[in-house]
């Protein structure tokens, strides 16, 4: 019949397999061509299965080189806020999951590319995920210290052990067997194929940094790095930096925007942000004449509507009033030691801090053009941007912060749970007949 490997299809459409009720461990393990897992156990309900190469419509020719794993249940790739937060909501609901990441650990954005003395720009209030609230201690601005310590408390409370050390390479919806197969690589270049019937994009906004052409760049000759190699100053001591940002910033004061989230709890958003906006001119003053932009929205609808989180003033705004920072116009080219500007200065510097941003990396490695677009985001716009067809689902994309991704999250495991739990239902009726396929095979 042709057949390259038989299949035992019948635990594709048996619950009894692969599932043990409530608990996350794996039943049952097998492979293509092998016979034992990888270093590490796979820690959700999962299964590895031989399926015949015919239910596929495999365009490579290396089907049986690489594990695959049977996941009852989606396979999220993303181990930061919103995969989490996904994942949490799936537990509740009972559903078996896999959570895939390419680092070593949980938020690994937050963990190894911010800066020591980071803290939220926003309350607390606005940033706990769901179904566990921030500690009672924690000040109202946690720092970066105090939100890993969260997300990691908030993952043991929910029995949440993602792959770690696992680089999606690709993610292709199958037509022929309406399932998705998403590729993995390991850092000892072992790969593992997941097969699923729902898939979860969880690697947000910022997975990957921005690092623009500039001309004259690489003849600078000193230090360049991006702002998330970034950590403290220390190193800079003495040292002239630039800081080469892509756009100005609105910026607040922070107990002006403090103010703003007391106000909240009595006026509507679209009010407190225009006593923001009269508030931030009366505290800031006149901010254009140092090259700064003067906010024309308020931070609340600032962050709705544009997606960006308004810069906090901790201090910078006295050091550029008193001229201990400088603001410069647009680069012309770098030199040896130097850089030029558009209005034709030039300055001596000693060290490039590339302050220039964040995409997404979904175009890299998602083979579906219909629900994202070119840019990595979903093309529809907040708040239907969470679901598209096929059983791809986006979370962290909506430029709402981790308020947004939290309703997300939790729209998706609800809608994933209601799926899964009829399919349960229907499959029960069915055991018998699979039990005699299982038992023949």
């Amino acid at each position: 019949m042709g057949w390259q490997g038989w299949a035992l299809w019948a635990a594709l459409h048996n619950p009894d397999v692969g599932v043990q009720q409530g608990v996350g461990d794996v039943t049952r393990q097998a492979q293509f061509g092998a016979s034992t897992p990888r270093g590490h156990p796979v820690t959700h309900p999962t299964q590895l299965l031989l399926l015949p190469a015919r239910m596929f419509s495999f365009a490579d020719t290396d089907m049986f080189s690489r594990r695959c794993v049977w996941v009852n249940g989606p396979v999220v790739v993303g181990a930061g806020p919103s995969g989490l937060a996904v994942a949490a909501g799936l537990r509740e609901q009972g559903v078996p999951f896999v959570v895939l990441e390419r680092a070593d650990c949980i938020a690994s954005l937050w963990q190894k590319r911010t800066y020591d003395r980071l803290k939220l720009h926003l309350p607390k209030q606005f940033c706990q995920l769901p179904k566990f609230p921030f500690p009672d201690h924690y000040p109202e601005y946690p720092t970066k210290r105090q939100f890993i310590e969260y997300l990691e408390s908030y993952a043991r409370h929910f029995d949440i052990n993602p792959q770690f050390n696992e680089c999606v390479q690709s993610a292709k919806y199958d037509e022929v067997c309406r399932l998705w197969r998403v590729k993995t690589v390991s850092p000892d270049g072992s790969e593992v194929e997941y097969i699923c019937q729902w898939l979860v994009v969880a690697t947000g906004e910022n997975a990957e940094r921005v690092v623009p052409e500039i001309d004259g760049l690489k003849e600078f000759g000193g230090e360049v790095i991006h702002a998330c190699d970034y950590k403290s100053g220390e190193s800079y001591k003495g040292k002239k930096v630039l800081v080469v940002h892509v756009l100005p910033r609105e910026i607040f004061g922070k107990s002006t925007f403090e103010l703003a989230m007391f106000m909240l709890k009595w006026l509507p958003l679209w009010l407190v942000d225009k006593i923001m906006l009269v508030l931030a001119w009366m505290i800031l003053g006149n901010i254009q004449k140092y090259g700064l932009k003067r906010p024309s929205t308020g931070p609340l609808e600032l962050k709705n509507t544009q997606g960006k989180t308004p810069v906090l003033d901790i201090g910078a705004l006295e050091k550029i009033r008193s001229r201990e920072i400088q603001v410069v116009p647009g680069i012309k080219r770098f030199s040896c030691g130097m850089v030029e500007l558009v209005n034709g200065e030039k300055l001596e510097i000693d060290s490039v801090v590339l302050a220039t941003g964040y995409r997404s990396n979904v175009p890299y490695w998602l083979q579906e053009t219909e629900f994202f677009s070119k840019n990595g985001f979903p093309n529809a716009s907040f708040p239907n941007s969470w679901k598209g067809k096929a059983g791809l689902y986006a979370v962290g994309f909506t430029r709402r912060g981790l308020s947004g991704a939290s309703a997300d999250a939790m729209k998706i495991s609800q809608d994933i749970a209601k799926v899964w739990k009829d399919d349960l239902k229907q499959k029960k009726q069915k055991v018998p007949t699979h039990r005699r396929c299982i038992s023949t095979f």
